[in-house]
């Protein structure tokens, strides 16, 4: 009689646990809350749900994702952050699969080759080059018109394509490799851009750290509109004033480091805030189950922008790209446009004695 009371007890639980588990399917469960001892670690962890990334009109008729994996990996107190053999070409493989379409790099970045590896291999499994939007970038040493294009045909064969969608003058300033200036204008440079795009090597061309007054240069000579501007953007620096001057002028603007200085372990102790804990984004946050990181991309999908969050940790990754389902309100907005102080975590200020730094020239 035990033996068979137990038995009808374990038929029973079995039966109970498939009603649950009937009752549970179709229910999406789209979030997990992960605590972390770590400040910069404050995530809300997605479950990888593939994101559909919107696209914008360019100038020139191509639309462009509207956010882009960014493969720039920074420095340290060492210096560049040089790369491991695979951990670019892992990241992107990553992003594809979570939803980016939009990848950006640049030669000076020595992970085009990686980048290429991820794009091969996804192409190999079906994905198609014309879903993919490929950003690079001009290095400072070839700004000579002569050079423009010989130096985006070695991006194409690190990268292994026929062309990219986006080529950018990475800087308005010339250097050579042993560190001397070059002072070659940047029309000149502009002029072998345009070349470029009429080799149909690039479909769309651009400039990134050029400042309106430059850009306002190009376009008094007559020459081609850059389609994009791809400048630092962030909580501390929001260039309202520039983002007005490129929607006047029909040119989107792609924004780099668009964390900022959110991040304890790579602000520096002179940056403003906010944090990644700060009380006023972490209620936001909140508000939407989304992460601190997640708001301050959104505010930049808000403003026009196109941010360039990048990360080499899958689940970083897939939370970066998850800004597309809510928006802000204007009372929210107004939080996160309170933090800008004109602060930029990029100077470059070695190139401050060149004639064509392209920021205010401060101390």
């Amino acid at each position: 009689m035990g033996m068979l009371t137990s038995v009808l007890a374990i038929i029973f639980i079995a039966i109970s646990l498939k009603t649950v588990t009937d009752k549970m399917k179709g229910i999406r469960l789209s979030w997990q809350f992960q605590p972390s001892v770590r400040k910069e670690d404050l995530y809300i962890i997605p479950k990888a749900v593939r994101a559909n990334v919107p696209t914008l009109k360019l100038h020139d008729g191509h639309d462009i994702p509207a956010l882009a994996l960014g493969t720039w990996l920074g420095m340290n107190a060492k210096g560049r952050i040089e790369p491991a053999a695979n951990e670019v070409e892992q990241a992107v493989s990553w992003a594809i699969d979570a939803g980016y379409t939009h990848i950006d790099t640049a030669l000076v970045y020595k992970v085009e080759d990686q980048v290429g590896r991820a794009i091969a291999a996804k192409i190999a499994k079906g994905v198609k080059r014309e879903d993919l939007f490929i950003t690079t970038k001009l290095w400072n040493d070839a700004h000579a018109q002569s050079a423009v294009v010989p130096a985006l045909r070695q991006s194409l064969a690190n990268l292994g394509l026929q062309y990219v969608d986006l080529y950018l003058i990475h800087w308005p300033v010339g250097q050579f490799l042993n560190g001397t200036y070059d002072y070659t204008d940047y029309v000149e440079t502009w002029r072998g851009m345009i070349e470029a795009k009429n080799l149909g090597l690039t479909r769309s061309i651009g400039v990134s750290n050029f400042n309106q007054q430059q850009i306002d240069r190009l376009l008094e000579l007559g020459l081609e509109k850059p389609a994009v501007l791809q400048v630092e953007i962030n909580l501390n620096l929001q260039q309202p004033e520039l983002l007005a001057y490129c929607a006047r002028q029909d040119i989107r603007v792609m924004g780099y480091t668009p964390f900022g200085s959110l991040f304890y372990n790579k602000a520096l102790k002179t940056a403003p805030p906010p944090r990644i804990d700060d009380p006023a984004l972490v209620e936001i946050a909140n508000k939407y189950h989304k992460t601190v990181p997640q708001v301050a991309l959104r505010y930049l999908v808000e403003l026009g922008v196109i941010p360039l969050p990048k990360s080499l940790t899958k689940s970083r990754i897939e939370q970066n790209v998850q800004v597309f389902d809510f928006s802000l309100t204007q009372a929210e907005r107004d939080v996160l446009k309170s933090f800008d102080r004109n602060y930029r975590t990029i100077p470059q200020y070695k190139w401050l004695d060149h004639p064509y730094y392209p920021f205010e020239k401060k101390n």
